[in-house]
C-alpha cells in the first residue's frame, strides 16, 4: 500500500515538473497586463478555488494516461472567457476575443486562432461533459502552474479592460447665432465623454476666445487627456461670430416732392437694420393727405429688437391748389375700420331716415348693476327655459381677485338641459371701452361662425356652472369686463349670477350668498324683445343720410322689469339688444358711424365682415367718425347686424354719404 502511494505522488510530481515547462508551441497571444488571478485545483476534487472563491466543477480533477483534466467550460468561465458550442463541427469553443481555442473530443487536435496545435493529452468526454489536459490549457492562456503536494496552481493576468478614449465634447454658449465681435462673453461648457472613474488631466484648445475680437467664422477645438495617459481625438465647434449690434437706420421716401391739398400721399419706408429685427415703426405728422398750403414734417423713428433706435424728419411740400376738401377726400380714401376728422355740428344737416321698428321675441338679461362689485354676493336670480341672451359689463373695485359665475339649477323633477351657444368676452381689461369693443366683436364673430350649442344635462336638484369661458380669467382688482351669452334650456331652470373671490368653490359658496341691491345708477333685469329688426323702405345715399340709434325717442328703449326686486327697468342705451337692417344703398356710397353722446367702441357685421368701430383706437366723440362701408359703382343691397357696445355712449347717427367724383 505505501508503495503505492509512493507511485502516485511521483506521478503528480512528473506533471507538475511537466507543466512548468511548456512541451508544445502555440500561436503567440497577447501578453498585455492586466489583473493578476488565480485558481487552485486539487486532485480527485470538484472544488475550484478562484481569487480565494470557492466554486463548485461538474466534474473532479481527474488523472488519465499520464496527463491531468478538468471540466472545459469551469475553467474557461474562470478566465472570463465566452464559452460556445459549433453543432455542426461538433467543437466546444472559448473565446475572449483575442484568442479563440476550439476543443474536439476524442482528439487531441486543438484549433488555436485558426492554427492546429498538438495537446499533451486527448481531450475525452467524462460523464456528459468535456474534460480537457490542464497543462496544455495553462500553455495556451500564458498561465504559470506549480503544484504543491495535491494542489495545482495557475496564475495569469487576465485581459485587461478595454478602455475608450476620451471624448472632448464641448457646448459654446449663448447660442450661436447671438455672438457679436468685441461684446459677447463666451461660456464653454464641459461636455466630455469619459469612461466611468477615468478624469481629465490635461486638455489643449484651439481658436478658444473668451470675447471674439473679430467678426466672421471662427471654429473652436478642443483636445482632452485622461488619467491613462489617452488622448482624445479634436472636437470642433463652429460659430458665427456676428458685428456688433448697429442701430437701425431710419428712411422713407414720398413718391412726388409736392402735392395739391386733398392728394393722397404714398409714403415708402426705406428703414435697414443689421439684423433686420425692427421691432417698431413710429409716424409722427403722418398724414393720408394735408389740407393746408406749405411745409408739413413727417418724422418716422425706428426701433431694434434690441432697443437701438433712429429717427428721420423730412417735409411735405404742399401747393395752394386745392384737389379735394377734407370732407370730400376722407369720405373717398379713409380705410374701412379706420376713422377721420369730421365737424360734429354738421352731422345733423343730413337728413333723417325714418324707419319701422320690428321686435322679436327674443330674451335679454342685462347684469350691469350694481355695476361697481364691492364683495361676494348673487347679482341676478331667475327662473328661464328656451333662449336667453345674458350681457354682462362690471368692474371689481374690491382689493381681492373675483370671478362671476352663471349657475343653473334643476327645480325639477326631470332631467333639464342647457346649453350655451354663441359668446364673447371682453377682458378683464384696465379700459372700460377695450373689454367693450372686444366682447361686441368675438360676439358677433361667433354668432356667425354658427357654433353647435354645447349641452348639459341636469338632474332633479343639481346645480352646475354653465358658461364656464366667462370665469376663466379672475377679475383683477380695478379690471373691467364685458360678455354676451347666448343660453337655452328645455324647462324652467333656475339662472344665478354670482360673484365669488377667485379659487373658491361657486356651488359650494352658492348657499352663502346675499342678493347684491342695484346701485340705481345701472340697469339689470329681465327684457323681452331682444332682437329687432329695422325696417327701411328706400335706397340711402343718393343724399346725405343719416339713421338715429339708440335715441330713446327714435330707437325707444326696452321695458322690463328686476326679478330680484320686483322693480320695472328701462334698458337705457338697448345694450344687449340685436339689431338687424338690411338696406338698399346708392353707388358710390360711404357707411359711416358718428358718436353723438361721447366715445364710443364697438363692432358692426356688414355682410358677414366684421368692421370694428375703429381698428386701432376709438370714436372719441362727435368729431370723428369711424368708415363702415362703401359701395361700388351700382346699388348694393347691405345686411348690418349689431349691438351697442357695453362701456360706450350712446346715441350714434349711422350715416350714408354721397362720395364725391373722381379728380386727377
Amino acid at each position: 500500500m505505501k508503495s503505492r502511494k509512493s507511485k502516485l505522488s511521483l506521478k503528480w510530481l512528473l506533471i507538475a515538473s511537466m507543466i512548468t515547462v511548456p512541451l508544445i508551441s502555440s500561436p503567440e497571444v497577447s501578453k498585455a497586463q492586466g489583473n493578476p488571478e488565480t485558481l487552485v485545483l486539487r486532485k480527485n476534487s470538484d472544488t475550484m478555488v478562484h481569487n480565494g472563491q470557492s466554486v463548485k466543477a461538474v466534474q473532479p480533477v481527474t488523472f488519465k494516461d499520464g496527463s491531468s483534466y478538468a471540466p472545459f467550460r469551469n475553467v474557461a468561465e474562470r478566465y472570463g472567457y465566452k464559452v460556445s458550442y459549433n453543432a455542426k463541427t461538433k467543437e466546444s469553443i472559448a473565446s475572449n476575443g483575442e484568442l479563440e481555442i476550439r476543443f474536439t473530443a476524442n482528439s487531441s487536435n486543438i484549433n488555436v486562432n485558426g492554427q492546429i496545435v498538438k495537446s499533451s493529452g486527448t481531450v475525452y468526454i467524462q460523464q456528459g461533459f468535456l474534460m480537457i489536459p490542464l497543462r496544455t490549457w495553462a500553455n495556451l492562456t500564458n498561465s504559470t502552474l506549480s503544484l504543491l503536494s495535491s494542489e495545482m496552481t495557475f496564475k495569469w493576468n487576465s485581459k485587461p479592460e478595454e478602455t475608450a478614449a476620451p471624448q472632448a465634447n464641448f457646448e459654446v454658449l449663448p447660442d450661436k447665432e447671438d455672438i457679436y465681435a468685441g461684446e459677447t462673453r463666451v461660456t464653454y461648457v464641459d461636455k466630455a465623454i469619459l469612461d466611468s472613474g477615468r478624469t481629465i488631466v490635461d486638455e489643449r484648445w484651439e481658436g478658444r476666445q473668451d470675447i471674439f475680437d473679430t467678426a466672421g467664422t471662427h471654429t473652436i477645438t478642443r483636445y482632452i487627456m485622461d488619467d491613462t495617459g489617452t488622448w482624445s481625438e479634436p472636437y470642433t465647434v463652429t460659430i458665427q461670430v456676428r458685428m456688433p449690434n448697429q442701430p437701425p437706420v431710419a428712411d422713407f421716401t414720398t413718391d412726388k416732392t409736392t402735392y395739391r391739398m386733398g392728394e393722397t400721399i404714398t409714403y415708402i419706408d426705406r428703414s435697414t437694420d443689421d439684423e433686420d429685427s425692427i421691432d417698431s415703426r413710429k409716424w409722427t405728422g403722418r398724414e393720408m393727405a394735408f389740407f393746408e398750403a406749405g411745409s408739413h414734417t413727417v418724422t418716422l423713428e425706428v426701433t431694434d429688437q434690441h432697443g437701438l433706435s433712429d429717427k428721420i424728419s423730412k417735409d411735405i411740400m404742399i401747393t395752394n391748389e386745392v384737389l379735394y376738401n377734407q370732407e370730400e377726400y376722407y369720405r373717398l380714401n379713409a380705410p374701412v375700420g379706420s376713422k377721420y376728422p369730421t365737424v360734429g355740428s354738421s352731422i345733423l344737416n343730413n337728413e333723417p331716415v325714418s324707419y319701422k321698428v320690428v321686435s322679436e321675441p327674443a330674451r335679454l338679461i342685462r347684469i350691469n348693476s350694481p355695476e361697481t362689485l364691492r364683495g361676494e354676493g348673487i347679482t341676478y336670480d331667475e327662473m328661464l327655459s328656451g333662449e336667453t341672451r345674458f350681457m354682462f359689463h362690471n368692474q371689481n373695485s374690491t382689493d381681492r381677485n373675483l370671478k362671476m359665475y352663471v349657475v343653473a339649477t334643476n327645480l325639477n323633477n326631470t332631467t333639464a338641459k342647457v346649453g350655451f351657444n354663441a359668446f364673447g368676452l371682453g377682458g378683464p381689461n384696465t379700459y372700460v371701452s377695450t373689454g367693450g369693443k372686444l366682447a361686441v366683436a368675438r360676439y358677433l364673430q361667433s354668432l356667425k361662425s354658427g357654433e353647435e350649442t354645447h349641452w348639459l344635462n341636469l338632474k332633479p336638484g343639481e346645480t352646475q356652472v354653465v358658461l364656464p369661458e366667462l370665469s376663466k380669467v379672475p377679475l383683477k382688482p380695478g379690471q373691467v369686463f364685458s360678455a354676451y351669452a347666448d343660453l337655452v334650456s328645455d324647462t324652467d331652470v333656475r339662472f344665478q349670477v354670482i360673484i365669488v373671490e377667485d379659487g373658491k368653490d361657486p356651488v359650494a359658496e352658492l348657499p352663502n350668498l346675499q342678493m347684491l341691491p342695484p346701485d340705481n345708477i345701472h340697469v339689470r333685469g329681465t327684457f323681452n324683445g331682444a332682437n329687432r329688426s329695422l325696417i327701411i323702405n328706400e335706397t340711402l345715399g343718393y343724399k346725405g343720410q343719416r339713421i338715429v340709434l339708440g335715441d330713446r325717442t327714435i330707437d325707444r328703449y326696452l321695458d322690463g322689469y328686476d326679478n330680484t326686486t320686483g322693480s320695472l327697468q328701462l334698458n337705457t342705451g338697448n345694450f344687449g339688444v340685436l339689431y338687424k337692417m338690411t338696406v338698399q344703398i346708392a353707388p358710390r356710397t360711404v357707411v359711416t358711424l358718428n358718436p353723438r353722446g361721447g366715445h364710443y367702441a364697438g363692432a358692426f357685421l356688414i355682410n358677414g365682415k366684421l368692421v370694428n368701430t375703429t381698428d386701432n383706437s376709438i370714436l372719441r366723440n362727435s368729431n370723428e367718425s369711424g368708415v363702415l362701408h362703401r359701395t361700388g359703382n351700382s346699388v348694393e343691397t347691405v345686411e348690418f347686424i349689431f349691438t351697442p357696445a357695453s362701456g360706450s355712449n350712446l346715441p350714434l347717427q349711422m350715416l350714408f354719404l354721397p362720395m364725391p367724383e373722381i379728380r386727377n
